[in-house]
């Protein structure tokens, strides 16, 4: 470590990346501001950072008393990831002053800074700049609010879900702020991803343009005040009157949540980035989470129950979910999950079951077929009865809840969420946030958060009057973008797959836009600890070929390779698992071949079980092929319209 006299201190300092391909140049004279220079290319100049607080200090500014310089290469163990391992390798800046510390860290894939706080007396958060200047009116991805378009103020509660928009930075849509992760393309074929890291106790980071200039500044939601509940069967705590601050800290020395610019050359690469993994606090003792298991789970909600050719009433009844668990145990599947409606509604009471469910008998039957539940939960009821409902659901064998409908990310909500991970943590109970913003690295300090939505997932193809979205775009380009911040509960898996032309939304028997290959490659393609069967259970067993791919895909993996990929166009994933390497591929609208070499992969010859889109999916969606074959040569499929591949591939015994 390196301490420098204030005296000597440069009125620039510069920070490199291993590489020496990324600079960072920080200026602290009479306000805190970075450039960011990726190759020789100025993209981001002089852009402010400050926190005010309540007192008038305004930390960022005043005088430097000190910069201090470290650096690292590790590997750190990533047991519940996409990937069994991940490099972290950096240089660091830091930058003390009076009370208050600005870190910045360069990878050769990612810039962040944060501020850390070592102040003795409580103190309120007023605001936080954070501004990214970029020096040209650069094309970016958008994902806006939508749920409250009434005011900016009112979108600070969101479902965290929407499709993408593609325009210029100057070109926002002032009506909107942006969700995170947003992506700015850059001078040749570079990309970047702004993304936030490590948040705790502190609100989330949504992004805005005021002056359709080329910068983007963070907003972010004032702490509630007074709190209600309403919304979405009345379990929802919502938000009726605001303090004039954004966080309140007890005085404790404390850090605030990374900013990160992820950088890449490629489209691939970015599907491929670990720093939102890298960045968040590390699980204190990993050997304490070996209860929590990924897997697949058996889901009623988006196929209504629709079971059929049964002797009962098919419903939210103990008769239906010993269908599914039998369901789950002849396929190896690890979880069933009893979605909203096993709880009487409007009650708010997760101690009232409805009058048609045993749950005891459910849960009973279930553990002697090896098979796991999950309990989906309102937020509010959740919260007001954690420590009661954890406790009482966990000693029944409940493996572990759904959460639905947070819908914000203040600080309130910030601190429930956390509450929630160690309390769930307590009684060995896995969790699943729903209605909730994208990930921020809370998943590697508890590895029992086993999913979160934040993604504009298949569900939303169930609802009729919605704009006519486009989902086989979207789908190839959240791996982009979204799955930048960590892995979502998108629910794929759906058997009834339409054409572009032939796709109608049916909230009873719903259907997916594009191929039923598309939907097997999303099990590779989209980061899913614990990942859904949207469909029903009969359904699958009449279609024993596309189970038996995702009964043997995995839900965490050893390795992770972006073979190919375009945003907004294809992807190609390769991902393994032991021996085994899974390869699953979706193009957009466009019928294309695509190409990879799986002796690239085994190092050899190989053996290939492979799911193609058939001769007629362009018009039939549900067509497809399954073949095996053996070879020491690549491998070229051909993919409908809104189609895809899967393939399972092994080293050839020969």
């Amino acid at each position: 470590m390196n301490m420098l006299l204030i005296g000597l201190i440069a009125s620039i300092i510069s920070l490199i990346s291993p590489d020496s391909r990324v600079r960072a140049e920080i200026s602290a004279d009479e306000s805190l501001k970075y450039s960011l220079v990726v190759d020789g290319n100025c993209i981001i100049r002089d852009a402010e950072l400050s926190m005010s607080l309540d007192d008038g200090t305004v930390w960022g500014r005043g005088r430097l008393l000190s910069v201090s310089r470290s650096s690292d290469d590790t590997l750190l163990p990533s047991p519940f990831y996409r990937k069994a391992q991940v490099r972290d390798a950096y240089n660091q800046v830091r930058l003390h002053f009076k009370g208050h510390s600005v870190v910045f860290r360069l990878a050769d894939d990612a810039f962040s800074w944060r501020f850390e706080a070592d102040r003795r007396k409580p103190y309120k958060v007023l605001s936080e700049q954070a501004s990214f200047r970029f020096v040209e009116d650069y094309g970016a991805y958008v994902s806006y609010t939508h749920k409250y378009p009434r005011s900016l103020d009112s979108q600070f509660c969101d479902d965290f879900e929407n499709v993408y928009s593609y325009a210029p930075l100057s070109c926002w849509d002032k009506e909107h702020m942006a969700h995170l992760p947003l992506m700015v393309e850059l001078p040749r074929g570079m990309k970047a991803v702004i993304a936030e890291s490590d948040l705790l106790s502190y609100p989330g980071m949504f992004l805005y343009n005021t002056d359709s200039d080329t910068q983007l500044e963070g907003l972010f939601a004032p702490v509630p005040d007074r709190l209600g509940t309403g919304g979405h069967n009345g379990l929802q705590e919502l938000v009726l009157s605001r303090h004039p601050y954004i966080a309140s800290c007890d005085g404790a020395a404390r850090t605030f949540p990374w900013r990160i610019i992820c950088l890449s050359r490629s489209d691939k690469d970015m599907a491929d980035m670990d720093a939102v993994w890298r960045l968040a606090s590390p699980c204190e003792d990993i050997s304490a989470f070996s209860w929590v298991k990924p897997g697949r789970v058996a889901w009623d909600w988006l196929c209504n129950w629709n079971v059929r050719g049964v002797d009962f009433e098919a419903g939210i009844n103990t008769a239906t979910y010993k269908y599914f668990i039998d369901f789950a145990a002849r396929h190896g599947i690890e979880y069933i999950l009893l979605d909203e409606g096993w709880c009487e509604y409007g009650a708010n009471d997760l101690f009232k079951i409805v009058p048609n469910l045993d749950l005891q008998e459910i849960l009973s039957y279930a553990d002697s077929k090896n098979v796991g539940v999950f309990l989906w939960a309102g937020c509010y009821p959740f919260k007001k009865d954690m420590e009661r409902v954890c406790a009482h659901y966990s000693a029944m064998g409940v493996k572990g809840f759904k959460v639905d409908f947070l819908e914000r990310d203040d600080q309130l909500m910030e601190d429930f969420i956390l509450d929630a991970a160690q309390t769930a943590a307590r009684y060995h109970l896995m969790l699943n946030f729903h209605g909730v913003h994208k990930p921020v690295g809370l998943q590697r300090r508890f590895p029992n958060i086993v999913n979160y939505e934040g993604i504009f997932g298949l569900e939303q193809m169930r609802k009729k009057g919605l704009p006519d979205y486009d989902m086989v775009k979207f789908d190839v380009t959240a791996p982009f973008i979204r799955f930048v911040a960590g892995f979502a509960d998108y629910t794929q898996g759906a058997l009834r797959n339409a054409s572009y032309e032939n796709f109608r939304p049916v909230r009873t028997e719903v259907m997916s836009q594009g191929t039923r290959c598309r939907q097997l490659a999303e099990y590779v393609v989209f980061d899913s600890p614990l990942t859904m069967l949207c469909d029903s259970p009969t359904d699958y067993e009449m279609e024993k070929d596309a189970l038996d791919f995702i009964c043997n895909v995995p839900t965490v993996w050893d390795e992770t390779r972006i073979l190919d990929g375009k945003v907004g166009e294809y992807i190609v994933t390769a991902r393994r698992k032991g021996d085994l390497w899974y390869v699953g591929a979706m193009t957009d609208w466009t019928e294309r071949e695509l190409s990879f070499d799986p002796t690239a992969l085994v190092g050899g010859a190989y053996t290939a079980d492979c799911w193609t889109d058939g001769l007629v999916a362009r018009k039939f969606a549900n067509d497809y092929r399954r073949f095996s074959l053996e070879g020491n040569s690549p491998l070229t499929f051909r993919l409908a319209p809104g189609g895809g591949f899967a393939t399972i591939i092994r080293r050839s015994s020969e």
